[in-house]
């Protein structure tokens, strides 16, 4: 239907099927992700303790592996940092090992300084496609059914998370900036957590911006870059001998319209990073517990880690087709 966003009145005239393949291995890694089962293995068990510094004064006594575990529990069971020494600890005596509990004080004075690598597993040495994307998360202030009966207009404190997602929906990068901070400057830093090469790029139109295109080429040379142009684009003056990839978009959204360039160069992919913020909010909430910048930072690496861990169980595999309304 040509011009559809300007139709908005208009029923399409077709509605989308989707139906899921793979429902039995589905269902079974959605009741797998709700249990509650826990291990730990003699590995994690030997690097419980931290090794020794070398150095004079106090020893750290936790591992940044009993700092992350703790944390992560926090999170994934929506916990306060003195619940979480309760549970951590009630969940070691159960299990019968002879293991510290990191403390509250200890927890919200390392949650800042743990390195956390992020592991997806996949084939070695294939390029991904890269999502890029962002979003809100509260710090502070009342909910919007608070602020709405009383019409406050108190100052609300948001943070904003960036991600990078490959098409198969795994989180390969992350950061936390302020509300301010636009979405193009933090390209280069999600660049540089991603060690596989990319075959795509692809971003909303805020990222149309040359630096951008330098820091993809300068990562991957050679990869597609996948963002539409705005609307008031115009090509470069070597359109006609050399053009850019962006000349390229640009060429095709006046030849055959944005609809059809969306079906084409494959920006639907966008969908990816959408569903990576929507199980975020759903299983973390839309809000951070951690109120310094750099505890916000790795409370949400950690909750990037733990969503690549669920999906990692199993996730639908969804096929669609178009039904005459």
């Amino acid at each position: 239907m040509p011009e559809a966003h300007k139709r908005s009145y208009r029923h399409p005239k077709y509605k989308t099927a989707f139906r899921v393949k793979n429902w039995r291995e589905y269902e079974q890694s959605l009741c797998a992700r709700g249990d509650i089962t826990l291990w730990i293995t003699p590995e994690a068990i030997d690097a419980w303790r931290a090794p020794m510094t070398g150095k004079r004064g106090a020893q750290p006594v936790y591992s940044d592996l009993a700092i992350e575990t703790a944390i992560a529990l926090r999170l994934l069971f929506h916990l306060p940092l003195r619940q979480t020494e309760g549970f951590l600890g009630s969940v070691l005596k159960l299990m019968g090992l002879a293991l510290p509990c990191p403390d509250h004080t200890t927890l919200s004075r390392r949650n800042a300084t743990v390195a956390i690598r992020r592991q997806v597993e996949r084939a070695p040495q294939v390029p991904i496609d890269v999502i890029v994307d962002s979003t809100g998360l509260k710090v502070c202030g009342q909910g919007e059914w608070h602020s709405q009966k009383h019409r406050e207009k108190k100052v609300k404190r948001w943070k904003k998370l960036h991600i990078g997602v490959d098409d198969q929906g795994q989180i390969v990068a992350s950061t936390v900036t302020e509300s301010h901070v636009q979405n193009p400057s933090q390209v280069p830093a999600l660049l540089d957590q991603i060690d596989e090469e990319i075959e795509r790029f692809i971003g909303d139109g805020i990222y149309d911006q040359g630096p951008v295109y330098a820091a993809v080429e300068a990562h991957s040379p050679g990869a597609q870059v996948t963002i539409p142009p705005r609307k008031v684009a115009a090509p470069s003056p070597t359109v006609a001998t050399s053009p850019t990839q962006r000349d390229q978009h640009i060429v095709a959204i006046e030849r055959d319209g944005m609809f059809a360039w969306k079906r084409t160069s494959g920006y639907y992919a966008q969908s990816h990073a959408e569903n990576a913020f929507a199980r975020y909010k759903r299983t973390f909430g839309g809000h951070m517990r951690a109120k310094r910048d750099d505890a916000q930072e790795l409370e949400a690496a950690i909750a990037c880690e733990l969503l690549n861990r669920m999906r990692e169980l199993g996730y639908a595999q969804n096929s669609c087709k178009k039904l005459q309304a």
